[in-house]
């Protein structure tokens, strides 16, 4: 998207300053127009077109958050400022300013498509990622990366759930695998993450729009879910319903008081715990099907 439009710049200040409240906040912002996000020393940048701001329609999406982030977070203040940035394309200086290109255990090269090229890798991975989460950069993105990267995927059938940028089904095809199913509800990371796989000029990622239930009926050697603790707390018994046995799936979008119930629904659904990774409050659990 290269149109030259103008910006509306959103800072938000929230005290006490909490990751798991701008992950939330970030999330409903996408909802209504914001397409671009930068925690700034502890502010929450937040960027709009012009055309797409209204003042009325955001201070109604905060006031039902703060109401819910209340009763979780106890003690929360939300306030916010905004101004209209001249004419630029935000969404590329975005990329330009805080997307750096991230190595991976000396194997695998994450980097937008403006960065330069200096050393050759096993695995290199153009992702543009507009506003769809996952550059690789976030502790998350970062751990499911580092999980696949241990994996044997040659001639095997994944499913990316919540793909975002599709960056984990692209790296699954560079490594070999036969096919790749994504899927993501955003309208948003649908388009980019179609981008991105034809970005990576590769043709076995089926990328698609909606939820678990458009594969209710296929089967995966390997699922990867970077969602959150309720959507995986909830979607479990789908994902292990569509594992081949000797199945793993990879779970990732979460904290590690998160990981006994996170295993609790899997060993329910006859899915077997195998270990924890941690990054910074984040985890990622590993499962497989017997």
């Amino acid at each position: 998207m290269n149109t030259i439009m103008k910006y509306i710049q959103l800072a938000i200040k929230i005290t006490p300053f909490d990751d798991t409240v701008t992950d939330i906040l970030s999330f409903h912002l996408g909802s209504i127009g914001y397409d671009s996000f930068y925690i700034n020393k502890k502010v929450l940048e937040a960027y709009i077109p012009e055309k797409d701001f209204s003042e009325e329609e955001l201070k109604e999406t905060l006031r039902k958050l703060s109401k819910d982030l209340f009763v979780l977070f106890n003690d929360i203040d939300i306030k916010y400022d905004f101004n209209l940035l001249e004419d630029e394309n935000w969404n590329e200086e975005w990329e330009k300013n805080y997307f750096e290109p991230l190595v991976l255990s000396e194997k695998c090269l994450v980097r937008s498509s403006f960065h330069k090229v200096d050393k050759q890798y096993d695995y290199e991975i153009t992702i543009d990622p507009k506003m769809a989460f996952g550059t690789g950069h976030h502790q998350t993105t970062y751990l499911m990366l580092q999980e696949i990267l241990k994996l044997d995927l040659k001639d095997k059938a994944i499913l990316d759930i919540g793909c975002g940028t599709a960056v984990l089904a692209v790296l699954a095809s560079k490594m070999g695998a036969k096919y790749i199913t994504a899927i993501d509800f955003d309208e948003w990371a649908y388009e980019n993450a179609k981008e991105n796989v034809l970005l990576n000029d590769i043709s076995n990622v089926d990328v698609m729009l909606g939820e678990v239930d458009l594969v209710a009926n296929e089967e995966f050697d390997f699922i990867f879910a970077n969602i959150n603790r309720n959507v995986l707390l909830q979607d479990i018994k789908h994902y292990s319903k569509s594992l081949n046995n000797g199945g793993v799936l990879i779970m990732s979008g979460f904290y590690l008081n998160d990981v006994s119930a996170i295993k609790e629904e899997c060993e329910k659904h006859g899915l077997s715990y195998k270990k924890t990774e941690q990054k910074d409050k984040w985890c990622a659990v590993l499962c497989a099907k017997s």
